[in-house]
């Protein structure tokens, strides 16, 4: 793969949590290299309030932030997807739409986080657990040498991102390359 800026589109069933976190968390760690975009499969119409707060307190620029259909993502005017990402079970069990180019695919499925129940200080902690959990997982994608590895060995290694974050350091490509 070349130097080029590449386009990755997380995806959950409401758009409305962990995806848009995802979007914002790509787009900082991987400004320069990667433009993330967000959409759902039955999108809810509106970002999580929880999750707008956590990323404004985290000065993630939240203007543009909205819960959009991924139907916005597989018409012939839309941008070229060259990682697409589900966040959610829920999502990847669904039948997805055609990408355009054939993009790479993995699930990186994460509890939901707006399901979270008890007091205003766990829900907040959810939140702030798929926030770190996302960025640990984006920040192996965004270390990944794209240029010197083939497409089986890349696609091992966003299945490998996926499948756990408790061996994380079984995943580093220096080692492998």
């Amino acid at each position: 793969m070349n130097d080029r800026l590449r386009n990755v589109l997380f995806l959950c069933t409401g758009n409305s949590a962990r995806s848009i976190i995802a979007e914002c968390v790509m787009n900082r760690l991987g400004a320069g290299h990667f433009h993330a975009y967000s959409a759902g499969s039955h999108p809810n119409g509106q970002v999580n309030p929880y999750a707008l707060d956590l990323l404004r307190h985290l000065n993630y620029d939240t203007s543009e932030l909205r819960s959009k259909s991924w139907d916005e993502f597989a018409g012939p005017k839309a941008p070229k997807m060259d990682f697409v990402f589900t966040v959610c079970d829920n999502a990847a069990n669904e039948a997805c739409p055609y990408w355009p180019g054939q993009p790479m695919t993995a699930h990186w499925g994460l509890p939901d986080p707006a399901s979270a129940t008890g007091t205003e200080a766990e829900k907040r902690l959810a939140f702030a657990d798929t926030h770190r959990m996302l960025t640990q997982r984006i920040s192996i994608f965004t270390s990944l040498p794209m240029a010197s590895l083939d497409s089986l060995s890349l696609q091992k290694y966003l299945d490998d991102i996926g499948r756990s974050t408790a061996n994380i350091g079984a995943l580093s490509p220096s080692e492998t390359v």
